[in-house]
């Protein structure tokens, strides 16, 4: 959530940055929630020095009633009566705009760094780095969701018995891929000196709101409607959330944080060639990692994320490139954002497993996630997390590029934690 100190301070800046977002109305929201600020602060004066008077008459009626001064008091009283009736009146104007305020900075995405790109799609991202090289398939390569069929490894039809569609049931040495990767990251992200966290895989409307996933994406989570409960879309809101309304030592940051879940995504209006198979699904698992840091040192930890998670795709002998989101392609909440693309040498397509993010104080202001500087003054930290990694695609990218005529070959760097090197 923007800071309102910071749009009435950095006007034209942050006027700017929405637009870089393609953000139309930016001009008028903005007004708006300037204006708004300004009515929650004078009717919030008026009230106090409604009060402080109502607060001397109050003294002044018990001096008259001592002293047998009845009209006097009565008089002073009906004043008394007066003040109440608007004070209450301003106290409810205060509340009304407060409330009117809030919901109106939840509907502003976050600014862009300055060293995000312009753009209002995808094909206007800003491409850092290109690493590796595309494997050259025999004829008759197959993409992996004939792949698994051929070898039956995944099986799509049992899990839209159980399910439906985009709930996969993994079997045999595909179920011991899907746990080989996830221990390979967990134990990659440990050796990186991040703390494990194993969080619940439900969240309630408060943390959604606090990491900004509501109200931007409620119709893309699954709602538990009788406990009032989502079910996570990335393990980054649990994780983060474990930190909100909460007053960090400066001296414990960077706070690191890594976790396996689950993520479950509705993926409504997903539809086409682009989503077959492992390329959308509701149901999957990513390995997350949060981190939570000094506001000086937040982009310095987005590099060293980015390189990080390159690290994996590399152990993993994947064809990889770093794009540099635009304005009109990055999240809701992110101030900068790296993605990280694989290419599917059987799709012949460059599909995401990635994404590392800087958000800045938006989610901290959010949160009330704050720390005590040098200074002894609290202040807002700046939350980072990344994708490290998402298993779908990263799956249908080893199936795909390691195919040959005697199977798949798995990447050298797994072959401990699955006890075979081919499929």
């Amino acid at each position: 959530m923007l800071l309102v100190q910071h749009i009435r301070d950095h006007y034209d800046q942050v006027l700017l940055g929405l637009k870089k977002r393609n953000l139309v109305h930016a001009d008028a929201a903005l007004q708006q929630v300037l204006a708004l600020d300004e009515l929650r602060k004078s009717s919030q004066t008026q009230r106090d020095q409604l009060q402080a008077e109502a607060n001397t008459i109050s003294k002044e009626i018990g001096i008259l009633m001592k002293e047998g001064k009845t009209v006097e008091a009565t008089a002073v009283r009906d004043r008394s009566a007066v003040l109440k009736s608007q004070i209450k009146e301003l106290e409810e104007q205060h509340e009304q705009a407060e409330e009117e305020l809030k919901t109106l900075l939840y509907t502003l995405p976050n600014v862009p760094h300055e060293a995000v790109p312009a753009g209002k799609s995808a094909e206007d991202n800003e491409v850092v780095l290109t690493h590796g090289e595309i494997p050259t398939l025999p004829e008759g390569k197959l993409p992996h969701w004939e792949l698994i069929k051929k070898y039956d490894i995944i099986d799509f039809d049992l899990g839209v018995k159980i399910a439906g569609a985009g709930f996969p049931v993994y079997k045999g040495k595909g179920a011991r891929l899907q746990r080989a990767l996830i221990n390979f990251f967990l134990d990659q992200a440990l050796a990186a000196g991040y703390l494990e966290v194993q969080p619940p895989i439900l969240v309630n409307e408060d943390s959604g709101y606090g990491t900004g996933q509501l109200p931007d994406k409620e119709g893309q989570m699954y709602y538990a409607t009788e406990d009032k409960l989502y079910l996570i879309p990335t393990a980054e809101v649990p994780i983060t959330n474990l930190y909100r309304d909460v007053l960090v030592n400066v001296s414990d940051l960077p706070i690191k944080n890594v976790g396996y879940t689950p993520c479950f995504r509705r993926e409504a209006g997903s539809w086409g060639a682009h989503v077959r198979g492992l390329n959308r699904l509701h149901q999957f698992d990513k390995v997350e990692i949060v981190q939570i840091t000094h506001p000086d040192h937040s982009y310095e930890a987005l590099e060293q994320m980015n390189s990080y998670v390159q690290g994996l795709l590399q152990q993993l002998e994947l064809p990889y490139r770093v794009l540099r989101l635009c304005g009109g392609d990055m999240g809701f909440t992110s101030a900068m954002t790296y993605d990280m693309e694989v290419y599917s040498a059987a799709q012949e397509r460059w599909l995401e497993v990635s994404s590392v993010s800087n958000f800045e104080t938006y989610q901290a202001n959010r949160l009330k996630l704050r720390f005590k500087g040098e200074d002894k003054k609290s202040q807002l930290a700046h939350t980072l997390n990344g994708s490290a990694l998402a298993l779908p695609r990263i799956v249908a990218s080893i199936l795909e590029n390691n195919q040959g005529p005697d199977g798949i070959r798995m990447p050298k760097v797994l072959h401990s934690y699955l006890g075979f090197d081919r499929i």
